[in-house]
């Protein structure tokens, strides 16, 4: 964003005036007029700016989302603001009648060169908007949109006013950006100069190269780089794809370069044979001088007119043909090119000729083209500062590579690169020699060092009475071999295997779904068809709510969290917090559907934190939440229903009977539930080939990662930070602070030395507690959150995550059902868990966490630095923030 300096030296560069200055102060210093909300076929959007520091509105993921990535990343948008103040248009109405309407923009953009409002509209809405309102929204001649009264509101300050159609909108650049936009956020990762020399002397040597070849050969084990590299050097602009014809998700369609000059020239270059190094049948090029053939003759084309075409026979007659019958009979191959086809060998010879050319050359070939580009197009060269004599050169290299290679544009290349001498050094017995001891000595299963072949090579060329070459020389030939055969020869099939490209093209997944693992995310609930008893006393105390976090383009199952509760962030955050337990990141875009519990300010700001997009489903559109709704039915289908006390019967109310209901079947507790239920969905589900992917979930998972990249930038560590910003809250929020006891959450006192002060005794303060452990809780107090410690914290302390989450949510459901009114003190949370019973029915999951423990001591004392988790400094709802290094995010409350 604009600091105060930058702003002002805007205004005056602008000759903005004071009235049209206020306009944008105010609107650079509100808050959004407005929160937008998903309507009937609608995914509202919210979208974490790193450009603004803030979390930007969009009412369609399919229009006004596209003109936020446009914004983001354009070096020309310095600024932009979502829902600005309403402006009122006056108007004359389709009835004739004078109308003035309050109105409110989408966004409100500050260029380097002027501001205005943006109005965001797919065409199909413009169609009808025309037909209601004429005179509001009125279609150009070239079928771009205006909005007169809009315009005329921005003309007072000196500002514009753009109505922008869905039909502007580059689908290919936006999956584009959406795909690079973790490596366009952060900064440039570390490549070596080795291994960067090594990628552009590949695409040097063949211009053009796909994605998938290049990945292929320079990712892997024993490459030395990754997909992560590749992917950061073309965001960053030193390798070119053109990200506005070609998607980057589709790697074995989309041609690589060096630069935007040897793009272009490749270009210039396939106009001459557009179908790549031969002319595609039935293709001619329509041009003055071009050579055709026609009815067993050779015809001139010696004009290129508006409608007409005319042709110019052997014998001297001229024939003017239409241009729509030309092009039927050019379809109907009736008309073919005159010239003759490229063969394997012209061509081969053309991409000799462009993988040597160098930037400059291509840079120097581009300008001489410009400049003779008209002559061959049959029209005069204006006037220029080159010598005549020298144009005709260029001409006359042109014509001559043109009848020898097929292609004139070699003709004016430089071919710097031919100067000097280029023939091999070594004689031809000593290659010879040197390549038939790599084969047969070096590439064998006796694996013998490169030393003892050389040897053996330099004795082999005294004896014979020749030179022998240098081991420099030696090794640098044992290198340029294929290096895939040449494991395989020396270690075998399956050592082969690790250095050979990895990729499994999938056919059947959609842009809807993401191109990669952790783009898209769905996050829902679903109360599960089965009745759970309490551990200790038999009772029964309802469905459980599962929590699903799945990833769209693999199906897989990233995170599930169980509980009684009914759903609400809580349940959400921890979904997240399980994530990141597992998986060290979150996904790039989150959609949830319209309940409260995404709503919540504690969700967004997590979200905002670490940069996730927020897309809102619309409400009764299951078809959006697709991947979510079939998992839940698969769940239940196959792996709930298979359990005593299922509640499918219930769904014939008539045929039920005591000695059947699901209530009396009833003897799954939560805690034993839920360790089989991450195992169903972490190894089951995981493991069983889905109908779409035709393959398994996991891998679908583990080819995606491969292919789209393990974006170091996006991992989370699990540490302090990620749990204050997952942690709950009480349905009030906040708990009353009572003298010598703290504040009481769950029918649990935490206390904290704090309290003593006698202006907090008695207050509400703010207050968060941790589901995975009941031995401490947060409280906010005098701008500051600071850690409380139970009155029984000894008791706690020790227990595993898993441990206090489900024996603290089963005694929870216990209480509320059996004694609202009475409260349950820390005493019998205590007592519970150290009852034999609860021993019992716990001591499997002690016995796993002793041993994860060990391991997890010994990866703490391996940390530099490392510290207890209660001398970490507390942190601020002002201070959920990212590191000092990145931009705030701000969510407004009051949307």
């Amino acid at each position: 964003m604009l600091n105060q300096e930058e702003w002002l030296q805007l205004c005056e560069r602008l000759k903005l005036s004071l009235e049209a200055q206020q306009v944008a102060i105010e609107i650079r210093t509100s808050p959004p007029s407005r929160r937008v909300r998903n309507s009937s076929g609608n995914v509202s959007v919210r979208y974490p700016s790193r450009k603004m520091g803030v979390v930007i509105q969009a009412e369609s993921h399919r229009n006004e989302l596209a003109g936020i990535y446009e914004k983001e990343y354009d070096p020309n948008t310095l600024e932009y603001y979502d829902q600005p103040p309403p402006m009122k248009l006056v108007y004359i109405a389709k009835n004739g009648h004078r109308v003035g309407v309050w109105h409110t923009p989408d966004y409100f953009v500050i260029r380097s060169n002027a501001l205005g409002w943006e109005e965001w509209k797919t065409e199909e809405q413009l169609g009808i908007l025309k037909e209601t309102m004429p005179n509001r929204y009125v279609q150009l001649e070239d079928g771009g949109w205006k909005c007169p009264p809009g315009e005329a509101c921005a003309e007072l300050f000196g500002f514009f006013y753009h109505v922008r159609s869905s039909r502007e909108i580059n689908w290919i650049y936006q999956r584009n950006l959406l795909f690079l936009e973790d490596y366009l956020r952060s900064d440039p990762l570390k490549i070596q100069d080795e291994q960067l020399e090594r990628i552009s002397s590949a695409v040097s040597a063949d211009p053009g190269m796909v994605l998938k070849k290049l990945l292929s050969e320079f990712t892997g084990p024993g490459h030395g780089t990754n997909q992560d590299s590749i992917y950061a050097l073309i965001a960053t602009g030193r390798l070119y794809v053109d990200l506005y014809s070609v998607s980057l998700a589709e790697p074995e369609r989309a041609p690589v370069f060096n630069n935007e000059e040897s793009a272009r020239a490749y270009t210039i270059v396939s106009m001459c044979f557009p179908a790549g190094p031969h002319i595609q049948e039935g293709w001619v090029e329509r041009r003055v001088g071009t050579q055709v053939r026609w009815d067993g003759k050779v015809w001139t084309i010696v004009n290129v007119g508006i409608e007409q075409t005319a042709l110019l026979g052997e014998d001297g007659n001229l024939v003017h043909l239409p241009n729509p019958a030309f092009e039927t009979l050019v379809r109907q191959n009736q008309i073919s090119a005159g010239q003759k086809t490229l063969d394997t060998g012209d061509a081969s010879r053309i991409l000799e000729f462009l993988s040597k050319a160098s930037p400059g050359d291509f840079h120097e070939a581009n300008r001489r083209y410009d400049v003779i580009a008209p002559k061959l197009k049959g029209q005069k060269i204006g006037a220029t500062t080159i010598p005549g004599r020298t144009i005709r050169c260029w001409l006359k290299r042109w014509r001559q590579a043109e009848a020898q290679y097929g292609s004139g544009y070699v003709g004016l290349l430089p071919q710097r690169q031919e100067s000097g001498n280029r023939n091999p050094k070594l004689p031809v017995p000593v290659q010879t020699l040197m390549e038939t001891f790599i084969v047969s000595d070096f590439e064998t299963l006796k694996q013998k060092p490169k030393y003892e072949v050389y040897g053996a090579l330099v004795r082999a060329c005294q004896e014979k009475g020749i030179n022998a070459p240098s081991y420099k020389t030696f090794v640098g030939a044992v290198k340029l071999r294929p290096k895939e055969e040449q494991v395989q020869k020396r270690q075998g099939t399956r050592s082969a295997y690790q250095v050979r490209s990895f990729y499994q093209e999938l056919t059947l997944t959609t842009p809807r779904h993401g191109d990669r693992p952790f783009e898209i995310a769905h996050i829902d609930h679903t109360e599960l068809d089965i009745e759970l008893v309490c551990s200790q006393t038999g009772r029964n105390l309802g469905r459980p709510w599962a929590t699903f976090l799945s990833d769209a383009f693999s199906r897989r199952l990233l995170a599930v969290y169980l509980t009684f509760d009914s759903p609400s962030y809580r349940s959400c955050m921890m979904a997240l917090r399980e994530c990141v337990r597992r998986y060290t990141r979150l996904p790039q875009t989150i959609v949830v559907d319209g309940g409260k519990e995404f709503e919540s300010i504690y969700f967004e700001t997590l979200l905002a934190r670490y940069e996730i997009t927020k897309k809102t489903r619309p409400g009764a559109s299951p078809r959006f939440g697709s991947v979510c709704e079939r998992l839940f039915g698969t769940t239940n289908t196959r792996f709930i229903h298979n359990l005593m006390g299922n509640t499918q019967i219930t769904r014939n109310v008539r045929q039920v009977t005591q000695a059947v209901l699901p209530k009396n079947q009833a003897c799954w507790t939560l805690g034993a539930l839920y360790p089989r239920l991450c195992e169903w969905a972490y190894d089951v589900y995981d493991t069983l080939e889905h109908a779409t992917l035709g393959q398994t979930p996991r891998e679908t998972f583990e080819t995606g990662m491969q292919i789209g990249g393990q974006r170091p930038q996006r991992l989370i560590p699990y540490d302090e930070i990620l749990h204050m910003l997952t942690l709950p809250t009480t349905k009030k929020g906040t708990a009353r602070v009572i003298g010598g006891l703290g504040v009481k959450i769950h029918y649990v006192h935490y206390w904290a030395d704090a309290f003593l002060d006698p202006e907090v005794e008695g207050t509400q303060v703010p207050v968060r507690f941790d589901p995975f452990d009941a031995g401490r809780a947060y409280a906010f107090v005098k701008n500051r959150w600071v850690h409380c410690f139970s009155e029984h914290y000894a008791r706690f302390a020790g227990r595993s995550e898993r441990e206090m989450m489900l024996a603290t949510a089963e005694l929870h459901k216990r209480r509320q059902q059996h004694n609202q009114k009475s409260t349950l003190t820390a005493r019998q949370l205590a007592d519970f868990l150290a009852s034999l019973e609860a021993e019992e029915l716990l001591l499997e999951q002690r016995l796993r966490d002793a041993q994860a423990r060990e391991i997890l001591a010994s990866i703490d004392e391996s940390k530099p630095g490392a510290e207890s988790a209660q001398s970490v400094r507390a942190v601020s709802p002002a201070e959920s923030k990212p590191a000092e290094d990145d931009k705030q995010l701000t969510i407004y409350e009051d949307y």
